[in-house]
């Protein structure tokens, strides 16, 4: 007959361990072990089932967003999480489902100050889908290739990327399967999900606006030659310029900060005198034009000089400025895509689709505007 050996000394003491900690396990009126204040092992989904009187997967339905539980199933569970401390683990929840319920946004740190309120919104909509935003920020927009090395390691369920990609970064994301979708920007010619608002179309607003009220000369401070926002503004406005046979406008480079105004309207003064309007590629380098225009220059605006911007972002609107500028509809903005990519990561791909929004003009009381009244010929 063969012998049984006898157990090691190490699974005598596991084996020990194991019992002492069922010891240490309080009962409850229903018969049932709760893990005590001793206890290191972690509370699990089991033991919140076991209390709650319900199955495991009830349990996982109770945490997840918009899943189908009755509500006396749902407080009997929560009562039951609350009496045992209960925290879901994410980590192993992912295991099962294969999906980290994170979503990577990516912004640009230089882009413009309404993106505090554009990822306020995207984070508001992304957890109201039930998963959470991991962001990655960069210095500049051609620095996307070493954020996407990246995303790659932490297993998001789908990225939101506010940056121009090239086509075979875009490639990249496809091999991976991974859903994306690019926010307000641009990518002609390449088959991308897109959510944004028209800057072309914005840049030309703007320009008709000030060209229908009389404004010959002009001055554009741009934004960086790396930020596609502020080339298609600038060429908007550029070329509907050319098209209503304006003198070409005298540009300068900013980098969409405060002191990019304050500079640019010095250079714009200095190689042609005062404009008849400058046209700013956002609010903060619009507002740095009009202290350096007014405080410093002592050019009277909107009386000599007219002044606008792009964003709509809360100091434009403060009574020592009142900006005349665009808002873009970042909450519909946000709302779309964050539709578009939950749509994505549960339909696993599909055709690229693209959303563009209109952007809004804000009158303000920088520029030197026909009433609203008025008929507006140049405004097409």
């Amino acid at each position: 007959m063969r012998k049984t050996k006898p157990p090691a000394m190490a699974e005598l003491a596991a084996a020990q361990s194991v019992n002492n900690m069922a010891l240490e396990r309080p009962i409850d009126r229903q018969g049932v072990a709760r893990p005590s204040v001793r206890s290191e092992r972690r509370v699990t989904s089991y033991d919140v089932a076991m209390l709650a009187g319900v199955s495991q997967s009830a349990v996982s339905r109770c945490f997840k967003p918009g899943a189908s539980v009755s509500k006396s199933t749902y407080a009997r569970v929560m009562k039951a999480a609350a009496g045992l401390d209960y925290i879901p683990n994410a980590a192993a929840r992912s295991l099962i489902t294969r999906r980290s319920n994170m979503v990577a946004v990516v912004i640009s740190q230089l882009a413009n100050l309404y993106y505090p309120e554009a990822l306020a919104e995207l984070s508001q909509q992304i957890a109201r889908r039930g998963k959470r935003v991991l962001l990655f920020t960069m210095q500049h927009e051609s620095d996307v290739e070493a954020i996407l090395a990246d995303i790659w390691q932490y297993q998001v369920d789908g990225a939101i990327v506010a940056a121009a990609l090239t086509d075979a970064q875009v490639e990249e994301f496809e091999r991976r399967r991974l859903p994306l979708v690019v926010f307000n920007r641009n990518l002609r010619g390449q088959s991308v999900n897109s959510v944004l608002c028209d800057q072309y179309e914005a840049g030309r607003l703007l320009a008709s606006k000030l060209a229908a009220a009389g404004h010959r000369r002009f001055g554009i401070i741009a934004g960086p030659a790396d930020s596609p926002v502020a080339t298609e503004r600038r060429n908007g406005a550029c070329e509907r310029l050319q098209e209503l046979g304006l003198p070409p406008p005298v540009i300068v480079t900013g980098q969409f900060d405060y002191a990019s105004g304050v500079l640019g309207v010095r250079q714009i003064v200095a190689q042609g005198g005062v404009p008849d309007a400058i046209i700013c590629g956002n609010d903060v380098m619009a507002i740095g034009c009009l202290d350096c225009a007014r405080q410093e220059l002592g050019i009277d605006v909107p009386g000599r000089l007219s002044v606008a911007g792009f964003d709509a972002v809360e100091p434009s609107n403060w009574l020592s400025y009142n900006l005349t500028t665009l808002r873009q509809p970042i909450h519909n903005m946000a709302l779309a895509a964050a539709d578009l990519l939950t749509s994505l990561i549960e339909s696993h791909g599909g055709t690229a689709e693209k959303r563009t929004f209109a952007p809004q003009f804000i009158t303000g009381a920088t520029a030197r505007l026909v009433p609203a009244t008025a008929a507006d010929p140049l405004a097409a």
